[in-house]
């Protein structure tokens, strides 16, 4: 088999047949190509007029030995195609009992992982099913009536699934190529394999992540909805769980419950768990047409229909030492609520496969640290985001209409009172508002600083009629889960492994799988015969 790197394709050829381009490379004939395999596929859209595909490939030649003495440039032989873990059905002891908390990435590829060494295990997730959770979902996005305990933070899938499904630092780590595999066998797109920032689509996860659960149920993995864990305690060697109000006892618990499970941390914070701070970020959502993030990305040409919906990736690092930058961009998407406490404001993005909508929208975030929580509580961070979502509520109107305000009335510092071309895209209702009243002006500041920056980098982002909307809450943990380098396990808290983005440790889907394969990996070592 031969790799070829760099593959140039123009978007102006007309057509998506790779054999062409490939037997040109490789100075064969098309009838010599037994098959090929796209690997990767990113876009060279550095010059406007003459943009470009660029393929990485598996091919398979008839007389390989002949191409390969030609010594083409980027075209080599591939020697390993590793696909996978290395996994089997192990000997264990079967009187050990494992649970995993939550049902997001981290905690359902460590079920996967325990399934693929023939282990049962038992997962409590304190939402719905995901085809419940889309029904109590749109009775939010649509009215306003939130359930605490079900929502786009919690539930079947964790807040990914409703936050578009991107697939980001895949490297050449082998259990994020497990994750990609398994996301295929449950009906992702198969071109998540090898296109450059991968996503899945909302609306193509809710049956992938459904299709997991089924796969999981019917080796015997047990998967609760509706369970509340409401108490962790050490116990023996052990722990013991309160789950809705009942106890009961595991060998190993992986605690996996995402970054917006505040009551979680704070009872295990409560019950003398190791727990530090730590910096995360905070912000807007902004908001563009999709058509100008096009033309500022990819210019003008008859063919950027075959490029799809144009992304962007900015950052901008403050004289006062702040950084600034843009996260979890959503093409073609949709400014979503994602409150999960009552009288407080949080919103997302997402966007459905297509990316067809008729905005782009990110997170345009800031760090903050204990400087800006004036604490060095270890739980500092919740409040600090408690507090900024509570002020958008009151600025919405003490509801859960978002507040809302152009780029320039934020320059100005005044309250906007009419839109220009940029029309919210947030379902519920929106209040036009003076959103510098949420933070500080240090952070104000640093996104006013930013705005020209990134629009330097990208023509239109700081339009004045660009739309933010408040606020953004939940990037990622404002805490630590402290746990052993070695083992992964508490620092305190024997056999507790501390998992994922809520713990820590883990910053999006792909990151939050690998972690929860780490411990799940751990366990079995612990408790194989």
């Amino acid at each position: 088999m031969l790799i070829i790197n760099q593959l140039k394709v123009s978007i102006n050829d007309n057509t998506d047949d790779l054999s062409n381009a490939i037997s040109k490379k490789l100075r064969v004939n098309k009838e010599d190509i037994l098959n090929f395999e796209i690997i990767k596929r990113s876009i060279d859209a550095r010059k406007k007029h003459d943009i470009y595909f660029v393929y990485r490939v598996f091919v398979n030649i008839k007389n390989e030995s002949n191409t390969l003495s030609k010594s083409i440039v980027n075209v080599e032989q591939y020697k390993d195609n590793e696909n996978g873990l290395d996994t089997k059905d192990i000997t264990y002891n079967k009187n050990k009992k494992i649970a995993i908390i939550g049902f997001g990435p981290a905690g359902m590829f460590s079920a996967l992982h325990f399934k693929e060494s023939g282990m049962k295990v038992t997962v409590f997730e304190r939402g719905e099913k995901v085809e419940k959770r889309v029904e109590t979902i749109e009775k939010f996005t649509s009215k306003g009536v939130l359930n605490t305990e079900s929502n786009i933070q919690f539930g079947e899938g964790g807040a990914g699934t409703f936050s578009d499904g991107k697939l980001t630092n895949r490297g050449k780590d082998k259990r994020a190529k497990f994750i990609f595999n398994e996301f295929v066998k449950a009906g992702a797109p198969k071109e998540i394999m090898f296109v450059h920032n991968p996503h899945i689509g909302t609306d193509n996860l809710i049956d992938v992540v459904k299709n997991i659960r089924k796969s999981l149920e019917s080796f015997g993995t047990v998967i609760k909805f509706n369970h509340k864990v409401n108490n962790i305690i050490p116990s023996g060697s052990g722990i013991m769980l309160t789950v809705n109000n009942k106890e009961e006892f595991f060998d190993y618990v992986i605690l996996a419950t995402g970054h917006s499970s505040r009551d979680t941390i704070e009872m295990l914070y409560n019950n003398q768990c190791n727990i530090e701070q730590k910096p995360f970020a905070v912000g807007f959502r902004i908001e563009h047409k999709q058509s100008m993030i096009n033309k500022s990305q990819f210019g003008e040409n008859d063919n950027l229909g075959k490029l799809g919906a144009a992304e962007y990736k900015l950052t901008h690092q403050t004289k006062s030492g702040k950084g600034v930058y843009t996260f979890c961009m959503c093409p073609g998407g949709l400014v979503v609520p994602a409150s999960s406490e009552e009288g407080m404001i949080s919103v997302n993005g997402m966007s459905e496969y297509n990316r067809d909508k008729v905005n782009a929208n990110s997170a345009l975030l800031v760090t903050v640290n204990k400087t800006d929580f004036n604490s060095f509580h270890p739980l500092a961070g919740i409040e600090f985001q408690r507090e900024i979502e509570k002020k958008a509520y009151v600025l919405g109107g003490s509801s859960y209409y978002a507040p809302i305000q152009t780029v320039g009335d934020f320059i100005n510092n005044i309250k906007t009172k009419k839109l220009g071309s940029v029309l919210p895209s947030y379902s519920i209702g929106v209040t036009y508002s003076n959103l510098r009243s949420i933070y500080s002006e240090d952070i104000n500041n640093a996104f006013i600083e930013a705005f020209k920056n990134m629009g330097n980098k990208l023509k239109g982002f700081n339009n004045l009629d660009a739309l933010l909307t408040g606020v953004e809450s939940r990037s990622s943990s404002p805490v630590r889960i402290l746990r052993d380098r070695e083992t992964l396990q508490s620092t305190n808290f024997k056999n507790l492994y501390p998992t994922g983005e809520g713990a820590g440790y883990a910053g999006g889907i792909v990151s939050a799988g690998v972690d929860g394969i780490k411990v799940a990996t751990e366990i079995i070592k612990n408790i194989e015969i």
